[in-house]
């Protein structure tokens, strides 16, 4: 439940303040440095702003008792003013438990984070403080030629304009990089290809509000440990919605999408972002056409679903958020604001 009823946005940086990277979930700047170092020196160079790791940062397995700790110091140290989140994992659920809810709420700070940080930033919306779903710096500062142009828009403006921008594709993807030990890693993107045109569903209206949602995986694992909040508190939002690199096949999407409805939480909200899934990994790759169908499977299970429990909600399906390259950061507790007339989509980062 929300702790005051209201959500507040922590206050933005300028350059030369200092912003902790913690490692909530899995520590991967201890698997690849070379990486993690890369990205820091991309994000000091591109934000003005100084990373600051905590004890956990790199190290490969820390407890959830550590990592919590390291979470609680970097919200108490009035010096650190923005939490960014290396990547994520699947055992954050452990850590929340371990966290005080009253350092936070007396100085509320920006966190960025995605899949398994939907724990963390689920948590932080509950006590009334928004924070940005996207920004893994292992994923998308580190790796590559370049932080990706839509990523350090948003980026910049989560952390320090608060601008209003409007979300628009790229025209190309990746569902993975290259093997972070492979030196290229570096230097290269991993294999892209052109997207897709979005869909777009429900009726052609424009609609508006706070966002709430996430990793439809860890959204799951929320539900059965009682941690999602109550309808009414979603009453007028707009759900982000996504899925991970385990690509799970559309009848579980459908299934845990019709368990949002049967919640009320489907009936409740405005509209719906569905992220463009990742339809491949290391392991098998299958064709262009079959991946653009298990796509499609997706964004229909999620479509029928939706229109099922809430036809007056605006559905559009492939955004590029959550776990895709190149990745925009949403505001998680902002404003998002879509045009189902237009086909527009824009997100306040305030």
């Amino acid at each position: 439940m929300l702790a005051t009823g209201e959500i507040v946005s922590a206050p933005k940086l300028i350059e030369g303040d200092r912003v902790a990277v913690l490692s909530p979930s899995f520590a991967a700047p201890g698997f690849a440095p070379a990486i993690h170092e890369q990205a820091m020196s991309r994000l000091a160079a591109a934000t003005g702003l100084i990373p600051v790791e905590f004890p956990t940062t790199r190290l490969l397995g820390a407890t959830a008792e550590a990592r919590a700790a390291d979470i609680n110091a970097a919200f108490a140290d009035t010096s650190i003013r923005a939490i960014l989140s290396t990547i994520g994992g699947d055992d954050q659920i452990t850590v929340i438990p371990l966290l005080d809810p009253a350092v936070v709420r007396a100085d509320p700070k920006i966190f960025l984070g995605y899949s398994d940080n939907t724990n963390l930033l689920n948590w932080l919306w509950q006590q009334g403080v928004s924070g940005f779903y996207g920004g893994s710096t292992q994923v998308h500062l580190g790796p590559g030629p370049h932080i990706d142009g839509i990523h350090l828009a948003s980026l910049t403006a989560a952390l320090m304009t608060g601008e209003e921008l409007e979300i628009v594709e790229p025209g190309e993807s990746e569902d993975f990089g290259l093997d972070w030990q492979d030196p290229a890693a570096l230097v290269e993107f991993g294999e892209r290809e052109p997207t897709e045109a979005w869909t777009w569903a429900g009726p052609e209206r424009m609609v508006s509000g706070r966002t709430w949602g996430g990793c439809l995986e860890v959204i799951d694992q929320l539900a059965l440990a009682d941690r999602l909040p109550q309808a009414a508190d979603l009453r007028g939002s707009i759900l982000l919605l996504e899925t991970s690199e385990l690509i799970p096949p559309a009848d579980w999407v459908k299934r845990w999408v019709r368990g949002l409805g049967e919640r009320g939480i489907l009936e409740a909200v405005e509209g719906v972002l569905l992220a463009r899934p990742p339809t491949s990994d290391f392991g098998a790759r299958p064709e262009r056409r079959e991946r653009a169908g298990l796509r499609a499977a997706q964004y229909d299970a999620v479509i029928e679903q939706v229109a099922s429990y809430n036809p007056r909600a605006v559905v559009c399906a492939g955004v590029p958020f959550g776990h895709t390259r190149p990745q925009w950061i949403l505001p998680y507790g902002g404003r998002i604001t879509m045009n189902g007339t237009a086909r527009t989509i824009s997100a306040l980062y305030k």
